[in-house]
């Protein structure tokens, strides 16, 4: 009898082990694109460690309907073509139910039109901000599943060129990388520039990893300008600036939002940008704004302040809630986005205990609304989010807040140098 009880007890604890084992196996994954090498690896790595922070985040919460939420991340190498071999080995081989990236607009358009649009599956990028992408959307080719948490340069373009404006950038040289996100951006900044009264000097495109500008800079330095408009990504950017600097151009920058980077600064040197500024996509902050500046460097090492890293955390933190809505059926899954940012729902916000309330939430049945690191999300039919602008400049190499553009402004503005 009692050898009978005993196996009993073994076996009992045998099935109990392996349960443990079947729910640690249970994994929901979803696949990444990120630019980890090349021009824009110094984003991508800083956006993956965000997404993978979310994740966590959710997976301490609970999960997705008890299994963890993993990422199977490939390098787009900051190219369309690797980007797309990679896209479509997650989505056709691995069939992940989502992509998050890519993170420059180069590297996410390719995605969307060869691999994830044509397969309807989702797909979330935290940092493309061209105004081909909401064409793409509006055009009807995108069926309904691309979304961004940037706003698109149709708008930046407009704010850059109202800061500059006011920080006396009268006439301006710009070099620029010639890819549909320098072209885009260049072309919004012109058209208000110049309706606000600033010249532009000369406009000079460059192809990325060159082994020199000197040319590209020779060009932008005729016409005698006062000022460089800078539309690049660190490494190269950095490479450019230093050339302008050693050619005796003026030491006055103005930078797109990607050179928001310590590597850039350090790389060209602190005391040749005392007169450098910026614009990025700002904030709203919200309690996930402080929760995500205080947490991020411990888990990732990289600064939150990083161009990429507060805006992928929302990615990932939408897609993972989007998918404990979903439950086993992904396939309405671009719809399960918007019930994430529901304005009739609950306030939510980033961490394990926010998202543990989410779950709750959602295994009720009752709507939530994520209010992210970035602010209040959300989402228009193309998948574009609207917010306001930061304007920033280089302050003792160190990139510091002057001021903010609010997108009332920004719009109203647009309509103004239509």
């Amino acid at each position: 009898m009692k050898k009978t009880i005993f196996q009993i007890t073994t076996a009992l604890a045998f099935l109990a082990a392996a349960g443990v084992a079947n729910a640690a196996d249970c994994k929901v994954t979803v696949g990444l694109v990120m630019e980890l090498t090349g021009p824009a690896g110094e984003y991508g790595q800083a956006g993956a460690k965000s997404v993978e922070m979310a994740f966590r985040d959710i997976n301490a919460a609970g999960g997705v309907h008890g299994c963890d939420l993993v990422t199977d991340t490939r390098d787009s190498q900051s190219q369309g073509n690797v980007a797309v071999d990679a896209a479509t080995q997650l989505v056709q081989v691995k069939k992940v139910p989502a992509v998050i990236g890519g993170i420059i607009s180069s590297v996410t358009i390719p995605i969307l039109t060869s691999v994830t649009a044509p397969a309807k599956v989702v797909q979330v990028s935290p940092a493309a901000s061209s105004p081909t992408l909401t064409a793409l959307g509006r055009d009807g080719k995108t069926n309904g599943i691309f979304f961004r948490t940037i706003t698109s340069d149709s708008l930046q373009g407009i704010a850059a060129a109202k800061y500059a404006i006011d920080k006396g950038f009268k006439k301006l040289a710009i070099i620029h990388v010639n890819s549909d996100f320098g072209v885009n951006m260049v072309a919004e900044f012109s058209k208000a520039y110049k309706a606000l009264g600033g010249t532009i000097i000369s406009t000079t495109p460059y192809n990325e990893k060159q082994s020199s500008y000197a040319s590209e800079v020779t060009a932008g330095m005729a016409g005698s300008p006062d000022g460089l408009y800078l539309v690049s990504t660190p490494v190269d950017g950095a490479t450019i600036a230093r050339t302008w600097i050693s050619q005796g151009g003026p030491q006055k920058f103005l930078l797109n939002d990607g050179m928001n980077s310590p590597d850039f600064i350090d790389s060209v040197g602190a005391d040749y940008l005392k007169d450098a500024y910026g614009t990025s996509s700002g904030t709203t902050p919200t309690p996930s704004t402080d929760y995500f500046n205080k947490n991020y460097k411990t888990f990732s090492g990289i600064e939150p302040t990083n161009p990429a890293a507060d805006r992928a955390y929302d990615a990932g933190a939408i897609v993972g809630l989007a998918l404990a809505i979903a439950g086993d059926d992904t396939s309405k899954l671009k719809d399960d986005i918007y019930k994430v940012v529901d304005p009739k729902g609950m306030p939510i916000y980033a961490g394990k205990e926010e998202f543990a309330k989410a779950l709750g939430l959602i295994k009720e049945g009752k709507p939530i609304r994520y209010e992210g690191v970035i602010g209040p999300v959300s989402f228009d039919q193309y998948g574009d989010i609207t917010g306001p602008f930061r304007l920033w400049k280089i302050t003792d190499g160190k990139v510091t807040t002057d001021g903010e553009l609010k997108i009332e402004d920004v719009s109203a503005l647009k309509e103004k140098i239509k």
